[in-house]
């Protein structure tokens, strides 16, 4: 039988505030966290702003080597794996290997990795690319670990003597929800027993951050930052970049019970497809995205007129709003029009493959604290975007089932569904 996994901890890091509690006054008070750019120069970019972390590592107690050598992902996911950990009440039994590392596993993702650390060093060995035949002295010693995308996942296992399955997921914006999917199967097959699962990204570089403006997918509105994400508003212009982490401790429900922990909900369902149709691009219909909501469901047994809310990939390009839309009108039916959906996009911007986990910690607290988040800036109608999407103010709602749904470059399609604690049958 399918062993059943229970969310017993938590760890943000975001726009708005580093922490969970920080993060959940954000959205449940409808606050946007994006203003122009500030961690470079923007100046000659056509999207010059985004949602960025007022992060210190310092200040959150990462030894010497961490501050000065690891590139800011994973600092961010150090830092949010610290606090997951501590509110699920594992930390010591981690540290002193009361719980056996063997069955303690560790799946994040990431898009695009150690970019930041690369392009940074990058300006440094090559005079600011004045030089092909780079200096490898003005490098930093441990820029191999920036280079490595394994870094990230190998960095939290040692950090909690982690020695169970160990990965790295980079499936562009949907490796979020594809760490957490993949920990959901490791914890439910019974190849561990606790899981350290979620996802960091630091991609407000001038690369990363030119690679959008040549698609044109990022918001151009750089006079009116605090509404330039509007999500399935029919004026959106694109997305804004953004950054940060999000961490969950999954567990096998029955030991997080033998423990006493907390449970804060169950997860039930996972499934990703591809559309193998276009690297950027999505079709209208929504079949693929569909198709992941379906199979999720089916693992959870749970019927389409039971989800409550639909926490939306939401990013505020055209052609994702309104594939998302028909892709949860298909899945749904018509009680797609009875049920709340949102994009927290709108206030924490778009953190690539960071976002996904962190939608997924935002729906584990919706169902703590019974409330949908909403979706900012939401001020005109689209008629091909018809669904209801909490426009502006959070609403209390009684949460049992909630659904988060991703799409990324390369035609992913991911859908995790999260129940209450106790809110599935065995």
């Amino acid at each position: 039988m399918t062993r059943r996994v229970a969310v017993t901890g938590v760890g943000v890091v975001a726009p708005g505030g580093t922490g969970a509690a920080a993060f959940w006054d954000l959205l449940a008070n409808g606050r946007t966290a994006t203003r122009g750019i500030t961690l470079f120069d923007p100046a000659g970019l056509r999207s010059r702003i985004a949602a960025e972390c007022d992060f210190d590592p310092r200040a959150h107690g990462l030894d010497p080597d961490l501050c000065e050598h690891a590139d800011r992902y994973i600092q961010f996911a150090a830092v949010a794996a610290d606090e997951a950990v501590r509110d699920s009440g594992l930390e010591s039994a981690l540290r002193d290997g009361t719980q056996d590392p063997w069955r303690v596993a560790v799946s994040l993702g990431s898009a695009v990795g150690g970019t930041t650390r690369l392009e940074h060093d990058y300006v440094q060995v090559s005079e600011s690319g004045r030089r092909w035949d780079v200096d490898h002295r003005a490098a930093d010693p441990k820029l191999h670990l920036a280079f490595s995308p394994s870094t990230l996942a190998s960095t939290v296992a040692e950090r909690f003597g982690a020695r169970g399955p160990v990965q790295t997921v980079s499936t562009g914006c949907t490796s979020g929800l594809d760490a957490v999917g993949y920990a959901y199967h490791t914890l439910a097959e019974g190849r561990a027993d606790v899981c350290i699962a979620g996802a960091s990204d630091s991609p407000i570089s001038p690369i990363t951050m030119a690679c959008f403006d040549a698609i044109k997918a990022t918001s151009p509105d750089n006079d009116d930052p605090e509404h330039a994400s509007r999500p399935f508003d029919a004026d959106r212009k694109g997305f804004v970049m953004g950054e940060g982490a999000a961490v969950l401790v999954l567990e096998e429900y029955e030991h997080a019970r033998a423990r006493g922990a907390t449970v804060y909900c169950e997860i039930g369902g996972y499934a990703t497809y591809g559309n193998a149709y276009h690297m950027t691009g999505l079709t209208a219909e929504g079949l693929e995205m569909a198709r992941s909501i379906d199979a999720a469901l089916d693992q959870a047994r749970l019927d389409p007129t039971l989800v409550d809310y639909v926490n939306a990939h939401g990013s505020g390009t055209r052609q994702n709003d309104r594939h998302e839309t028909a892709a949860v009108k298909r899945s749904l039916g018509a009680h797609a029009y009875d049920t709340p959906m949102s994009s927290i996009k709108s206030m924490v911007g778009h953190s690539l493959g960071a976002i996904g986990a962190i939608e997924v910690a935002a729906c584990v607290l919706a169902l703590r604290h019974q409330v949908v988040p909403p979706t900012a800036n939401y001020e005109t109608p689209d008629p091909e975007c018809d669904l209801d999407y909490v426009p502006r103010t959070a609403r209390p709602r009684k949460l049992r089932h909630v659904l988060s749904v991703g799409s990324g470059f390369g035609g992913f399609q991911s859908a995790v569904l999260l129940s209450g604690a106790g809110g599935r049958t065995p």
